[in-house]
């Protein structure tokens, strides 16, 4: 795989969104594994930006040399210092704070920006997609007023364990309730994909010359109805799923009922319209560059279900 030269020879590699139990930990996984080729490309060594809460044993086990910074990307001047001298930043903790990592580059003249947003940027309702749009437009205006060489990575519904806060819902909602009420049949195409592939395809982009400048959807290795990964947890729970198929207009009805009753404080809304929109998105261009081959959702579930009945 092709490194990317560097102008400089004290470089540092930094990385927001790398402490949890996530891609961001795998990506980790894979530096640790590379260390030799990750120091030849950074010989200015590893920071990590993390909170005052985070728990980072694991990272300072695996990279010795490694630099803490503890703070919130949110404090403008934190996080402008902690980025002196820094050549690239992968940020995962999030698109939300994008515009502040941006500015941030910016002014640290960073040469490199890799950035995992979301394929949301593709939602046709505007609540959920418009406000991404906003923020990449953000971020690829600053980038190239700036020279900074950016490539945003956008995952699909991400699983394979549970804290990923997507498919964990629908295991423990098979596990709880025999009868699953769906709205239109749940007839409609999804493309969850791994945390595992995730961490690792951020490493294949960090480490390969080819992903500058662009941007890959990274979807999962299997198009699948939502009602057939609903049958596949049920299979790997030891479940037969019985499904009640309710009307789009009854269900998003109901959503705005709460969202009255509430006076606006529990919005699903948003969520019930997503909820029936097909998400299926090629990675063609990921497969090219840098061979990203995820893994199938009847695959990767498996462990997820073993690791949600461990811990009931």
């Amino acid at each position: 795989m092709n490194q990317i030269p560097h102008i400089m020879t004290n470089v540092k590699l930094v990385l927001i969104g790398v402490t949890g139990l996530k891609s961001g930990g795998v990506l980790i996984d894979h530096i640790a594994s590379n260390l030799d080729k990750v120091k030849t490309l950074f010989p200015g060594g590893i920071v990590v930006i993390c909170r005052e809460t985070s728990k980072t044993e694991k990272v300072e086990k695996l990279l010795p040399d490694v630099t803490i910074k503890r703070g919130e990307i949110t404090d403008e001047s934190f996080l402008s210092d902690s980025l002196s001298g820094c050549d690239t930043l992968i940020h995962v903790a999030g698109i939300h704070w994008s515009r502040e990592i941006v500015n941030a580059a910016a002014y640290n003249n960073i040469r490199r920006l890799i950035l995992v947003h979301t394929t949301g940027i593709y939602s046709k309702y505007k609540a959920a997609g418009e406000e991404y749009r906003h923020i990449d437009d953000y971020v690829e205006k600053q980038c190239k007023e700036n020279n900074i060489i950016l490539t945003i990575l956008r995952p699909t519904m991400i699983y394979g364990n549970i804290h990923d806060m997507n498919v964990v819902k629908f295991i423990s909602l098979v596990d709880k309730f025999p009868i699953m009420p769906i709205v239109r049949s749940a007839r409609f195409e999804l493309q969850p994909v791994h945390y595992k592939d995730l961490g690792k395809a951020y490493y294949d982009v960090l480490m390969n010359e080819k992903t500058c400048g662009h941007n890959y959807n990274l979807s999962g290795g299997e198009i699948i109805q939502l009602r057939d990964m609903l049958t596949v947890i049920g299979e790997n729970l030891g479940k037969k799923v019985i499904f009640i198929s309710c009307p789009f207009w009854i269900a998003y009805g109901g959503a705005w009922g709460l969202y009255c009753a509430s006076f606006g404080r529990i919005d699903y809304r948003e969520k019930v319209q997503r909820l029936c929109e097909p998400r299926v998105y090629d990675h063609d261009d990921a497969t090219r560059d840098f061979g990203y081959n995820p893994r199938m959702f009847r695959i990767g579930i498996v462990d997820e279900v073993k690791e949600y009945l461990q811990n009931k």
